[in-house]
């Protein structure tokens, strides 16, 4: 009798635990990205990159089941905002990521950190989040906006250029992007100008290109805009008369495809290419390939890796996101394999990582390509680390 009381009790507690205890819920990840308009790949690339790492690892994770929630900001900092706020307080999203643009990210993500979530970038990184600024919360995957560019200032230094043009798109990413330029390019800076973020005629620039004469043009442009800029540089007989060396946004996969053979012989500096010869990239490139049948960009990879990078942490403390101090900790020891090779978190959670100079040849199949030709910069962090003190 006494058996048969202490059963029933057990059974009656095991049936009032709550839910959790019995199997734990997915945990929701919130990814905030430009899906729509003409940087819409941008963002598509991101989402497809994240969840190829999904796909790969069983629809999880870490091995830790997720829920990916995906929503299109249309490239609107007002829309990337509510979106977060509704993610955030009727959806309980403590981890999110996706963003591209940087006034996107500046109107979002101070919101996300208020709300004491995690932010994972996938693209953008404003100078101001990485200095004084910073947030132990917020983790950036690909770069800092300035370090990008620096490695673009590098790559015409090193290759002799004595005085540059540089035009960047009007917004935050745009000047950081002429500020990290600056800093590592040793000529003289003859002209600078910025450019709207929905400029379709850049004849006036052009002109002005033409008059100052300059050695190198280094231009920031991304998406749609890159595809634009390029085809008046080249119908403005400019391609021919004038180089052009740019970072990674100004020259994907996407933008190549697109104007083809006018690119051939540009120079550009990234921090991952699709050649490189590494074990963790040959198994992305595969996968890729096989999923989606098109050439991946930066951005797919910076997808991929941010993933990784949470499904790493999200291993570490069996997917519990709410013990904040302990998956903090492990999202700092970024315990994966980057597809661009060396790879680690800085004080400021944002890379230290190499620089690689790429160059616009044709391939075996006579197709313009980004081809891989030389190291710029190795262990490359962000001049704003300094100024971070969590």
């Amino acid at each position: 009798m006494i058996k048969k009381s202490l059963l029933a009790m057990s059974v009656l507690a095991f049936s009032t635990l709550p839910y959790a205890a019995l199997a734990q819920e997915p945990v929701k990840i919130g990814m905030i990205t430009t899906l729509s308009g003409p940087a819409g790949y941008l963002g598509q690339d991101i989402r497809d990159g994240f969840k190829l790492a999904m796909e790969m690892d069983g629809g999880k994770l870490g091995d830790v089941a997720v829920d990916l929630i995906v929503e299109d900001d249309s490239q609107k900092p007002g829309q990337g905002k509510q979106i977060a706020e509704r993610l955030l307080n009727n959806d309980k999203v403590q981890l999110f990521t996706g963003i591209v643009f940087s006034n996107v990210a500046g109107a979002t993500v101070p919101d996300i950190l208020d709300g004491e979530a995690f932010y994972v970038s996938t693209n953008a990184a404003p100078s101001n989040l990485a200095g004084k600024e910073c947030n132990e919360n917020y983790f950036v995957v690909p770069w800092q906006n300035d370090s990008l560019h620096e490695s673009a200032g590098q790559l015409a230094t090193n290759l002799g250029y004595k005085t540059a043009f540089v035009l960047a798109s009007n917004y935050q990413a745009g000047k950081d992007a002429i500020t990290g330029f600056k800093r590592y390019f040793k000529g003289d800076i003859v002209g600078e100008v910025y450019t709207g973020l929905d400029q379709t005629d850049f004849a006036a620039e052009m002109a002005q290109i033409r008059a100052k004469k300059p050695e190198v043009v280094f231009q920031f442009h991304p998406g749609g805009l890159a595809i634009t800029f390029l085809r008046q540089y080249e119908q403005a007989g400019l391609m021919k008369s004038t180089p052009m060396v740019v970072a990674e946004p100004s020259l994907d996969a996407n933008t190549l495809k697109a104007v083809g053979d006018i690119a051939l012989g540009l120079n550009v500096s990234s921090h991952w290419n699709s050649d490189f010869d590494n074990a963790a990239n040959k198994k992305f490139m595969e996968a890729w390939m096989k999923a989606y049948n098109r050439a991946p960009t930066y951005y797919s990879s910076q997808g991929y890796e941010a993933a990784l990078a949470i499904g790493a942490a999200l291993k570490a403390t069996n997917g519990n996101v709410e013990d904040k101090d302990a998956f903090r900790e492990a999202m700092r020891k970024a315990d994966f394999e980057a597809v661009r090779g060396n790879f680690k978190f800085g004080v400021n959670h944002h890379p230290v990582q190499d620089w690689y100079a790429l160059r616009v040849e044709k391939d075996e199949n006579g197709l313009p390509a980004l081809k891989t030709v030389g190291k710029i910069l190795e262990n490359h962090g962000d001049v704003y680390a300094a100024s971070c003190k969590m």
